[in-house]
C-alpha cells in the first residue's frame, strides 16, 4: 500500500565529480530542468563543493537540498581528513551513508555505518543509508541474506522511531549492476525492497511501510520507468547520469509521474 508520508525521491551522487569553480553552474541547470511537482529533489556534491552548490540553490531553486557523501561516526577528534557532522551544519541537509564504494574502498562495517547514521541525525542530517550485494552474492543465491545482515548489522539496537522521524531513506544498490554490463529488473528491486521493510519490522520498527526504498544501480532515464513502476520502490540514487542534465530531467520528469499517480490513488 501507498502511504501519504512516502515522499517520491531522487538524490544525485555526483560522487568524485566536479569543482567548486564548475558545481554551482551545473546544480542551476540541474535544478532549472527539474521541477517537478511531487518529488523531492537532492544533490549530494563532493565535500569541496558543498558552499557553491548550497549558494546556487539558493537562487536557482532553493527546494533542491543538498547533500554530503559521507560523515563520520564522531563528533571531533583525531580522524585526518574526515568529516564530522557539526561540520556540516549550514552546508547540507541530507548525507548518504554506507555506499557500496565506501564499503569497497574504506573497509567500512556495519556497525560503523550504523554509527554514522546516529551520528547524521544527531547533527540534523537526514541519512540515506545504502545496502546491496555484490556479485558473488547474487550468483550464491544469497542476496537476501547480506542485505538483510547489513541492515542487522548497522540498525541493532537502535532507535527505530528516532531515526524514522528524522527522515531515514534506504537506498538498495546492488553492486553487481553497476558497470558490470549485467542490469537488476525492476522485479529484483521490488522483491529486495519488501526484504529490507520485512527485516525492519523484525527489528521490531513500528511502521516499517512508511520507510522510503530507493534503486540505485546504473539509473538512467530510459530505465527508471521500469523500477518507479514498482509500488515498493520511492526514487532513486543516481550516479553518473546525475551530471548529465539532459538525464536527471528524464529521470525527474519520470518521477514525477510516478508522484502524481500516488497521490491520485490516495485522494
Amino acid at each position: 500500500m501507498i502511504r501519504a508520508m512516502r515522499p517520491v525521491v531522487i538524490a544525485a551522487n555526483w560522487k568524485m565529480h566536479t569543482t567548486p569553480a564548475d558545481a554551482g553552474e551545473l546544480a542551476r541547470e540541474v535544478a532549472r530542468r527539474t521541477r517537478v511537482e511531487g518529488v523531492t529533489r537532492v544533490i549530494c556534491p563532493p565535500f569541496v563543493c558543498l558552499a557553491a552548490v548550497r549558494d546556487a540553490l539558493v537562487d536557482a531553486d532553493p527546494d533542491v537540498g543538498v547533500g554530503a557523501q559521507d560523515v563520520h561516526y564522531e563528533l571531533a577528534g583525531a580522524y585526518t581528513g574526515d568529516i564530522s557532522a557539526p561540520m556540516l551544519a549550514g552546508l547540507a541537509s541530507w548525507v548518504i551513508v554506507g555506499h557500496s564504494e565506501r564499503r569497497r574502498d574504506h573497509d567500512e562495517s556495519d556497525e560503523r555505518i550504523g554509527r554514522k547514521v546516529e551520528r547524521a541525525v544527531d547533527g540534523g542530517l537526514r541519512p540515506i543509508l545504502c545496502v546491496g550485494e555484490r556479485l558473488d552474492d547474487r550468483d550464491a543465491g544469497q542476496a537476501t541474506e547480506v542485505v538483510d545482515g547489513q541492515l542487522a548489522g548497522a540498525l541493532f539496537n537502535r532507535d527505530g522511531g528516532r531515526l524514522a522521524a528524522a527522515g531515514l531513506v534506504i537506498a538498495y544498490e546492488p553492486v553487481w549492476a553497476i558497470g558490470t554490463g549485467r542490469n537488476a529488473s525492476g522485479q529484483d528491486a521490488a522483491a529486495m525492497a519488501e526484504a529490507i521493510r520485512e527485516t525492519l519490522a523484525r527489528l521490531r520498527w513500528a511502521a516499517p511501510a512508511e520507510i522510503p526504498i530507493l534503486y540505485g544501480g546504473s539509473v538512467t532515464a530510459a530505465n527508471i520507468g521500469e523500477f518507479l513502476s514498482e509500488p515498493a520502490i520511492d526514487g532513486a540514487l543516481v550516479g553518473g547520469a546525475s551530471l548529465k542534465p539532459d538525464e536527471m530531467a528524464g529521470i525527474v520528469g519520470r518521477a514525477g509521474v510516478t508522484a502524481a499517480a500516488r497521490l491520485a490513488a490516495i485522494a
